[in-house]
């Protein structure tokens, strides 16, 4: 039987604890946004239950950031491309080229 893929709140969870940080302590360091508070440690428990999903590109990085976790996995796993990528990604070729290239690489 294959085995079922990671997901975005398992990561963060493995991450957490391989860091020996409780949720309550994560919670604290993880900032909304870059003007306002941390998020709430029942928010971080709903993503490490897949309950939740990040709501932003800021968020993703930031959990990447403090996690020492490489922000491109982590967007993966959240089922995003980032807004800078989004917004430079204009060549429809190139485009279906590099996710061509991304489902090779990763099915390998």
């Amino acid at each position: 039987m294959a085995s079922r893929p990671i997901t975005f709140g398992q990561a963060i969870a493995k991450a957490r604890k391989s860091k020996g940080l409780s949720q309550k302590e994560l919670a604290a360091l993880i900032v909304k946004d870059e003007d306002e508070g941390a998020i709430s440690p029942q928010y971080l428990n709903d993503i490490e239950h897949d309950r939740r999903s990040p709501t932003s590109d800021y968020l993703i990085r930031r959990f990447a950031k403090v996690l020492d976790e490489e922000e491109g996995y982590l967007f993966v796993l959240a089922g995003k491309i980032p807004e800078d990528l989004r917004r430079r990604a204009k060549d429809r070729d190139k485009i279906v080229e590099g996710f061509a290239n991304f489902r090779k690489t990763i099915t390998k």
